[in-house]
């Protein structure tokens, strides 16, 4: 599978990795099957693994995707020490919603626990889950900063953030990923600038939701634009999104979930295509539907 530095002066990874979030939220399948679902991915040469202490049910089930990912690198075979599990704080589950909370000393706890629940003694790379309006952006920033000089932390990184934050947060501490939506249903992160801005800086561009989620995933093979290139070239509609995704900057990387190994396999296989310029520019071009 095709690798890239996951950001400056990071070691390489998959292209196409692994968002863990479908197999710990609402209608997730039993552990054992997600246990198979993660060891595919790993087989089939992810190495890269995206999960959040916020992947869960509810408050009292926080940490439940980050133990699933613990317990199949145990279990695995492989050589883990080739693959970075990235985690986020910010986003608590009271109630089973998904509110904000950017406080320097709740993410300090978060990260404790993210510590526990994924059994290591330091998180490669640790992610603001989002800014919370209610909190200074810099001081949730500066909290990340002091767990990364405790050792807590590897690697920085953001989510849900526009330039100007990226850039703010780049004056407190190295900034090695931004992760944002990117889809082609979705595309502020290219319109806003902030896929060309992390290819600029090197710096990795985590693509989550990169087919859209949902009942968008669902429409892709029906899309008129896509189901035409599948049909000519023999590739699924996701592949191709994915493929797509993948070809909007040099630092881009996807992050698709899955509850099934064949339709993780299926992500996989988009991380050496390589689209056509014509075939890019049609996708580029087409109006894909919300509704």
């Amino acid at each position: 599978m095709r690798l890239l530095p996951l950001g400056p002066g990071l070691p390489a990874v998959s292209v196409v990795g692994y968002g863990g979030m479908h197999l710990s939220i609402q209608d997730r399948p039993p552990e054992a099957q997600g246990i198979r679902v993660i060891h595919a991915g790993l087989d089939a040469g992810v190495t890269l693994i995206d999960t959040a202490n916020a992947y869960c049910l509810d408050a009292a089930d926080t940490g439940h995707n980050e133990r699933l990912i613990a317990r199949a690198l145990r279990e695995w075979r492989g050589a883990r020490e080739r693959v970075v599990v990235a985690t986020k704080g910010g986003i608590v589950r009271t109630g089973g919603r998904w509110d904000r909370d950017g406080r320097p000393e709740s993410l300090k706890a978060a990260c404790d626990a993210s510590l526990r629940a994924l059994g290591v003694e330091q998180i490669a790379l640790y992610q603001l889950h989002a800014p919370d309006p209610s909190v200074p952006f810099l001081e949730s920033v500066g909290a990340l900063a002091e767990l990364r000089r405790a050792g807590k932390i590897r690697w920085l990184g953001l989510s849900n953030v526009s330039v100007d934050q990226i850039r703010q947060a780049q004056g407190v501490a190295p900034i090695a990923t931004v992760q944002n939506r990117l889809n082609p249903f979705f595309r502020e992160a290219i319109q806003d600038g902030v896929v060309r801005y992390c290819g600029e800086q090197g710096i990795g561009f985590l693509a989550y939701s990169p087919t859209g989620g949902g009942r968008l995933t669902r429409k892709l093979p029906t899309d008129p634009v896509l189901s035409t290139i599948a049909r000519r070239t023999g590739l699924g509609a996701h592949q191709l999104c994915l493929a797509w995704v993948l070809a909007q900057g040099p630092t881009v990387f996807v992050i698709p979930s899955a509850r099934k190994v064949e339709h993780l396999l299926d992500s996989t296989g988009a991380a050496d295509l390589t689209l056509t310029p014509a075939d890019l520019a049609a996708i580029t071009g087409a109006q894909f539907d919300r509704s």
